[in-house]
């Protein structure tokens, strides 16, 4: 099945909300395996959304809407979906009582015109709202040659419109699309280290389209996601379908992945220390202190604390602009740096992220991008490298981050092997 989520308001198109309600919905049909292929976000204007209706209903099997149905006079929503179905607009009484008794219990007068909240097309269900005093609409609309379209309208207040999906637009989608009684099971795999298309190429044939089980692959803040997906009557039914292509990305990927499900590659790193009883000390300069942000807020008692460096290590010609001092320079100054930081923290581990200096060249070849030091001291040995820092501005100091924690990660695990 195919779905389109749209999202009404004039404060969206506008640009004044951000529209949160579409990413949500989107994750929810996903869960059910069904593919969201559009999303639409559509002003409160009625012929507008008449016609967004009828687009959505020809193209998508599952329709979603939020917004539009409150008592205003911008409140569209269930008019328009009348109009691009050619319906009439009906009073529900049962509808109509739950308003009344929703102000009773609050005490207030209700408005004349909450009453038009439960008007709704011809032949639709409400959907009931016990959070607030606009009913949600569900309307199975025919449609010649294909299957028939399910169109739901639900409340744009996020903590409603989720009561309604939990409670009615799920267990409806699970019934008609024969899924009562199955279950639907995901495995998250994360790794850091190589680009998506890297990631995809390491493993031909597994994300495509129409596999079973299927796996998807998403880029978030550089870390690469792969998602597995299997249905079947049980939960062990879908952990036996998962398990050999999980496999299969373990051994393709190998140490790219740092972990799987909720967890950050910060956390897998001090779960580590903790598992060795060990400890680490951070001083950082190029990466402006977010490292140790990350390690602080994971709470976790192997991080001993952090200096922040913040003024750039850089030589000064006379007269003229600052230097970068070249990237070796800068990688035994950060080796020298933890050394002395092990012994005065007492930790067992000293990690030191530098600033950026200049790539090495030849005389006939171009300078690189600029690179950062990092450096890292266990009970006396010293380990350096230096990454590249480049990439789209967004993601530069993320990155850069990323890649000095992953790198300790990978030298913890090398540590730890050779015991």
């Amino acid at each position: 099945m195919r779905a389109e989520v749209i999202s009404i308001g004039d404060e969206l198109t506008s640009g004044q909300r951000l529209d949160t309600n579409s990413q949500w919905l989107s994750q929810q049909l996903g869960d059910l395996g069904i593919r969201v292929l559009y999303h639409t976000t559509v002003a409160d204007d009625l012929d507008a959304n008449v016609q967004v209706f009828r687009n959505a209903i020809l193209r998508a099997d599952v329709v979603v809407a939020t917004g539009g149905l409150g008592p205003t006079a911008d409140d569209l929503t269930r008019q328009a979906l009348a109009q691009a179905t050619d319906r009439e607009l009906q009073l529900d009484a049962d509808s109509l009582a739950h308003i009344e008794n929703l102000f009773r219990r609050r005490m207030r007068a209700m408005p004349p015109a909450n009453q038009v909240q439960a008007y709704f097309p011809q032949g639709s269900q409400p959907i009931p709202n016990q959070e607030g005093t606009a009913p949600g609409i569900y309307l199975r609309i025919p449609r010649p040659d294909k299957p028939d379209a399910h169109c739901f309208a639900l409340p744009g207040v996020p903590g409603e419109m989720r009561v309604l999906w939990r409670e009615s637009v799920r267990p409806t989608l699970q019934k008609e699309m024969g899924l009562l009684g199955k279950r639907i099971r995901h495995r998250v795999i994360h790794t850091f280290g190589a680009g998506e298309s890297e990631v995809e190429r390491m493993l031909p044939g597994l994300i495509t389209r129409g596999r079973v089980p299927q796996v998807g692959i998403t880029a978030s803040k550089a870390t690469i996601s792969l998602r597995i997906t299997a249905m079947a009557g049980s939960e062990q039914d879908c952990e036996a379908l998962i398990a050999p292509t999980a496999e299969m990305i373990y051994e393709k990927l190998g140490n790219l992945i740092f972990g799987e499900g909720e967890i950050e590659l910060e956390q897998v790193l001090l779960h580590r220390l903790g598992d060795r009883n060990e400890t680490l000390y951070v001083q950082e300069a190029q990466t402006a202190g977010l490292v140790s942000h990350w390690f602080a807020r994971t709470s976790a008692g192997a991080f001993l604390g952090a200096s922040i460096r913040v003024s750039p290590a850089a030589e000064r010609l006379e007269n003229g602009p600052a230097v970068a001092r070249p990237i070796a320079d800068l990688i035994s100054q950060a080796v020298e740096d933890a050394r002395r930081l092990q012994s005065e923290q007492a930790t067992d581990w000293a990690l030191v992220i530098g600033w950026l200096g200049s790539a090495p060249h030849g005389v006939d070849e171009p300078a690189g991008p600029p690179r950062f030091p990092v450096a890292a001291c266990w009970h006396g040995q010293c380990h350096s490298t230096s990454f590249a820092y480049n990439g789209h501005p967004d993601l530069l100091l993320i990155r850069a981050a990323k890649q000095a924690v992953n790198w300790l990660r990978l030298l913890i695990e090398d540590v730890s092997e050779r015991e």
